[in-house]
């Protein structure tokens, strides 16, 4: 079959576009195609539920190659190999070094560490990197943003003293003030001379870099995917522009530039935004035609101009806006995805958050799980050894080329109003990021993005017990929020922190309402309707009393009663709530509060009866549950 080249599947007739549509719109029975197959994103395009080799005509993204410009399949040639990162906060410089020994032979090859500025001095760095070979494995630094050029000489004076060859040296210090602008509202504007002095620091150490875009706050802050994209754009374009304006070569600066993204459950967006990101920066930075000296670059011309200072450095991490408290472990899920879209996509390094850091300080454990989460992505799906496998995919090809014309149009829109910097200062990057941070959150409310665990199918019997959110801390790294910001800040309230305050709130009251379902009548819808209102009231943290069936509303609320029911849910189909749903309101007589399951067409009788509560898949969870507290007095 092989020698006669036979293609495959040839006595199948080819299936036009148009035959397709045809079909779809039998199968709909008159239903609007746009609304009910056509998908309008949050980053503002549409998403078809089909896309065939047609979708591909026009698209210049398909033309590209792995490792060469623009590299939006990569800025690798032969493997898809990854960094595997575990940051490491010091507080003591030689159990920070005993930490790291050890998770460097647990497979992590990445290690970055958080130093506090009163301690940096040149034992101290010795100490911290006390038989770790800094050739074999990416170190990263960051520090107060103050001394991270003090930080830059003790690192460079170290790896000089320990004979290294600083050219096979990679890794970064970050420094990034106008991510302190975002998150902690301080100015931080006038930061070119010490960001020039650190470009010219760190000169000597041509794979490290130590300018960062730190656009990982903006997904940590609910941003949407062509905001984040589109801002960190603007933002490097920010840093690049200011460093080339007080006398770096435009080559040195950008080389020395790294993106820091956060990483969303929105799967096959994220594969898209990593390549179209790639894509966008290597065309930024063309504009400034960086040039280099060839003694390091690998792509250059003829006339010195350096294609590898337009290479994106991009390392990813899992966001925190999608960690939960409650059935925490489910977060693993959340991460695991998260990282596969990362590593998918060709990114250079991937930190994964591990699933308990909402509440605690992560411990061995997790942090052992978080690594592993990488290892099974490297060592048995070997994520690692195929380039771009998404490249030719007609969906992710068209999300690709969608996601960048949006974050250009929204990086041509900062550029016009006078770049990134003012507009931090005009408070509109924070204004609508928190936007967006806004409307996600209402849509957890409403179940629109559902959070597994929290706002769907909680744990009916999962309590709280010790695990508390991680307090915010204000600018002076206080807890009391009430110091003075010059700027604006972002807001980084978790998609679920809403609903774990009304749980924690049930919780702490100490009065656990039971919430008895009465059901009755038809067997599938009871059964159903007592599945939907056990999951709703549950994420409030409720006691749920589930039950096969009672043969009268008397038995029911009788049988609600002897339970010590807080709550009576009606649980029966739409038809019979005009029999029901009366006589079991009279029969309860104020003893509990009643809810009727569903939105019957008898809805407005019943609410003339005195009927009040009805709970179903339009009303707005959160609120609805906010306030059945109040009504059973939990505050």
């Amino acid at each position: 079959m092989a020698d006669s080249k036979e293609k495959l599947f040839s006595d199948f007739a080819p299936v036009s576009t148009q035959e397709w549509m045809d079909k779809i719109t039998v199968d709909l029975k008159g239903a609007d195609f746009e609304k009910k197959l056509v998908w309008k994103t949050n980053e503002g395009f549409k998403v078809k539920p089909f896309y065939r080799q047609e979708d591909l005509e026009g698209l210049k993204t398909t033309d590209a190659l792995p490792g060469t410009y623009p590299y939006l399949r990569g800025t690798k040639k032969n493997d898809n190999t990854w960094y595997i990162r575990q940051d490491i906060k010091v507080t003591d410089a030689k159990e920070a070094n005993a930490k790291a020994l050890d998770i460097l032979n647990k497979g992590v090859d990445s290690l970055g560490f958080k130093l506090k500025a009163k301690d940096l001095g040149a034992e101290y760095i010795e100490t911290l990197l006390n038989d770790i070979c800094a050739e074999c494995v990416e170190l990263n630094f960051s520090t107060c943003q103050g001394h991270t050029v003090e930080l830059a000489k003790l690192l460079v004076d170290y790896f000089q003293k320990k004979g290294y060859d600083l050219t096979k040296l990679v890794g970064s210090v970050q420094y990034d003030p106008m991510e302190k602008m975002l998150s902690k509202g301080k100015d931080m504007s006038n930061f070119a001379s010490t960001a020039k002095e650190l470009v010219e620091t760190l000169s000597v150490l041509p794979q490290y870099r130590c300018i960062a875009v730190d656009a990982l706050s903006l997904n940590n802050a609910g941003a949407y995917i062509s905001q984040e994209l589109g801002y960190a754009l603007a933002w490097g374009n920010e840093y690049l522009n200011q460093l080339v304006e007080a006398g770096i070569p435009s080559g040195l600066a950008a080389r020395k530039i790294k993106f820091n993204f956060g990483i969303s459950s929105n799967y096959f967006m994220e594969i898209a935004k990593f390549r179209a990101a790639r894509m966008l920066w290597a065309h930024i930075v063309k504009e400034y035609q960086p040039t280099c000296d060839g003694k390091e670059c690998t792509d250059r011309t003829e006339d010195g101009f350096c294609y590898d200072a337009c290479k994106m450095i991009a390392h990813a991490e899992t966001s925190t806006f999608n960690l939960t408290l409650f059935d925490a472990h489910v977060n693993l899920l959340r991460t695991q995805t998260e990282a596969m879209s990362a590593a998918l996509a060709g990114v250079h390094s991937i930190t994964v958050t591990p699933f308990d850091k909402a509440y605690e300080t992560p411990d061995e454990f997790a942090e052992r799980i978080a690594r592993n989460q990488q290892l099974l992505l490297k060592e048995e799906s070997h994520l690692n050894k195929v380039v771009d496998p998404a490249a030719g995919s007609y969906y992710i090809e068209n999300l690709t080329a969608s996601i960048a014309q949006q974050a250009w149009n929204l990086f041509l829109k900062v550029e016009e109003e006078g770049g990134f910097l003012e507009a931090i200062k005009a408070g509109r990057v924070q204004a609508d990021i928190n936007e967006s941070g806004k409307a996600r959150h209402a849509a957890v409310s409403k179940r629109k993005e559902v959070l597994l665990g929290t706002n769907q199918y909680p744990n009916f019997n999962e309590l709280a017990g010790e695990k508390k959110p991680v307090a915010k801390t204000c600018c002076c790294g206080g807890h009391d929020q009430q110091c003075e910001k010059p700027f604006a800040t972002l807001n980084f309230d978790r998609a679920a922190s809403e609903f774990e305050e009304l749980r924690l709130q049930t919780e702490a009251s100490g009065k656990r309402p039971k919430a008895f379902m009465l059901t009755i009548g038809n067997l599938a819808m009871r059964q159903a309707r007592a599945q939907f209102s056990c999951n709703f009231l549950a994420c409030a943290g409720y006691q749920v009393i589930d039950n096969l069936g009672f043969k009268t509303v008397e038995e029911g609320i009788e049988a609600a009663m002897n339970a010590g029911a807080d709550i009576v849910v009606l649980c029966s189909s739409d038809d019979e709530y005009a029999e029901y749903a009366i006589p079991a309101y009279k029969a309860l007589d104020g003893r509990a509060m009643f809810i009727v399951a569903g939105a019957p067409a008898c809805m407005e009788e019943l609410q003339a009866a005195g009927i009040e509560n009805f709970i179903h898949v339009r009303v707005n969870v959160l609120e609805t549950l906010k306030q059945y507290n109040a009504k059973l007095g939990i505050k």
